[in-house]
């Protein structure tokens, strides 16, 4: 399920912050942005809403910026996530145009994985703009390869929703009973199984035209070499003859 998000305006309609105070905010690490699209728009989650409504309460009741962010280090609020806080700087997201740009399809592909359940947009905006993590180019790419596999949209969906219960049983394995996540275990290898002999017959498929195109393209070159011989020859002979009518014409 997709995670709302706010785009700075709307974080800031929403929450009647300033600009100018959002700015000191975050000066002070007492707020944080969420992450950063890949044109570096900040944009925020709905716990900064009620996070932001705290801070103002503190300043209301007197409390200056520098013993909030002293009182916030101690109760330990949303100020940075259990993301952000693994890396150096905010995580960077990519919007629909990056991530078909990051791809090399059009967004109106992206749309439409999406309306097959293929693919998933991490966040969304109340106005529907949607944010992907990187790991959505990587995704993308390999629905890529199994449409270049021969599998219809239908079937990419069908192994992406492998992935998706895969993922559901590693993180909890009571999420199933026993025996629904047996079937889909067995399931999962089923397709894996025949996943691999597709590609075991494209690999063979593979090989047969590289083999096949490598010989053409020594057979067109040796023919390249005979036509030019050929030509060269033709050359020469016209050149003689026209050498000895000349001559011919010199003497009479």
């Amino acid at each position: 399920m997709a995670k709302n998000f706010l785009l700075r305006p709307e974080f800031i309609e929403k929450t009647k912050i300033p600009e100018k105070v959002l700015k000191a905010w975050e000066k002070f690490k007492i707020i944080r942005p969420s992450g950063l699209t890949e044109d570096k728009i900040t944009f925020y989650t709905q716990d900064l809403v009620e996070h932001s409504s705290n801070i103002k309460k503190l300043i209301d009741m007197g409390y200056n910026l520098e013993e909030i962010r002293k009182i916030l280090k101690k109760v330990g609020p949303p100020v940075v996530t259990r993301e952000n806080k693994k890396s150096k700087g905010l995580k960077k997201h990519l919007t629909i145009g990056g991530l078909a740009q990051r791809v090399g399809v059009s967004t109106r592909t992206i749309k439409h994985w999406e309306d097959e359940g293929i693919i998933e947009a991490d966040m969304r905006s109340e106005g529907g703009f949607r944010l992907y993590s990187e790991i959505y180019v990587y995704l993308c790419e390999l629905v890529k390869d199994l449409q270049l596999f021969g599998y219809t949209l239908k079937q990419v969906k069908n192994i992406s929703d492998h992935f998706r219960t895969f993922l559901a049983i590693e993180k909890n394995s009571h999420t199933y009973t026993k025996e629904e996540t047996s079937k889909k275990l067995n399931d999962m290898c089923r397709e894996i199984e025949r996943l691999n002999n597709k590609m075991n017959l494209l690999k063979k498929g593979i090989q047969r035209w590289e083999d096949l195109i490598n010989k053409k393209k020594r057979e067109i070159n040796n023919l390249k070499k005979k036509n030019q011989k050929r030509s060269n020859r033709s050359n020469g002979g016209n050149g003689k003859e026209k050498k000895d009518s000349s001559q011919g014409v010199k003497n009479e």
